[in-house]
């Protein structure tokens, strides 16, 4: 595993998985470091999450997301993010060899990984304890622990972001994916990286007007486009051809 990254998102669940599909969409190095925890799986039924009137398992769409997150150029890696920590100017901190000198971050798990990252998205409910070694992070406590943040999961520590939950957005996953979006978009808007709309516009949309494809954006022919629509109803059929294989999960405290 490449332990150096752009960005490094700490959760799996709908928040940190929507940050890391724009992220890596846009060509950011991402990593999803999570030990599939997500509070989601809990879930018996999503019944109103955008796009199925009949509702969705909610671990289905986990899966779809990371799946998704994949597919964009993400990597993903089975552990919990034990501290995150700045580097020093020396690059001492979490460094070694060859370590990338941009950035900003030691993140360390508990599987002795140590991994670098120029930004780090903390997307994890209300577990806040690896954030401890960083000074600038105001924390909020309102029976949950939240980290203070803006609207768009900007925090006190430059190039660290708070999505979802951990945001003090509402208990949706709907909200909570789409605030997970819109921190991704903030990280590139901050970090200079050319982009305009993720965008995939039929052949000519831009260019017969007379105008470049902007970043973030592509042009397609029809073409390609029924092979791409093709390929998604062949996806679709197969993972919703069968329920789900994992039993319901319930409140550990109900568990024996």
């Amino acid at each position: 595993m490449d332990p150096n990254r752009d960005v490094v998102v700490v959760g799996g669940g709908v928040a940190g998985l929507s940050a890391a599909v724009y992220t890596a969409r846009q060509g950011l190095d991402t990593l999803v470091v999570d030990p599939g925890g997500s509070i989601l799986r809990r879930n018996a039924r999503l019944e109103n999450f955008p796009g199925f009137p009949l509702g969705v398992d909610a671990r289905r769409l986990l899966d779809l997301l990371g799946e998704q997150a994949e597919a964009a150029g993400a990597d993903r890696l089975d552990a919990r993010v034990t501290r995150v920590s700045l580097v020093d100017p020396d690059g001492r901190e979490g460094g070694n060899d060859g370590s990338d000198d941009d950035a900003r971050f030691a993140v360390a798990t508990d599987g002795d990984d140590r991994i670098r990252a120029r930004h780090v998205v903390a997307a994890t409910k209300n577990e806040v304890g690896y954030l401890e070694a960083l000074d600038g992070v105001e924390l909020v406590d309102r029976g949950k622990t939240y980290v203070d943040a803006d609207e768009r999961g900007r925090t006190g520590v430059d190039g660290l972001y708070a999505a979802g939950r951990l945001a003090r957005k509402p208990h949706q996953a709907a909200v909570c994916a789409g605030h997970g979006a819109e921190v991704a978009v903030t990280l590139l808007e901050d970090a200079d990286v050319p982009f305009y709309h993720d965008w995939v516009a039929p052949e000519g949309y831009f260019t017969d007007r007379d105008r470049e494809v902007p970043p973030g954006c592509e042009e397609i022919d029809a073409a390609e486009r029924r092979e791409r629509e093709a390929a998604a109803l062949d996806a679709t059929r197969e993972r919703f051809a069968e329920p789900h294989p994992d039993p319901q999960e319930t409140h550990p405290s109900l568990e024996e």
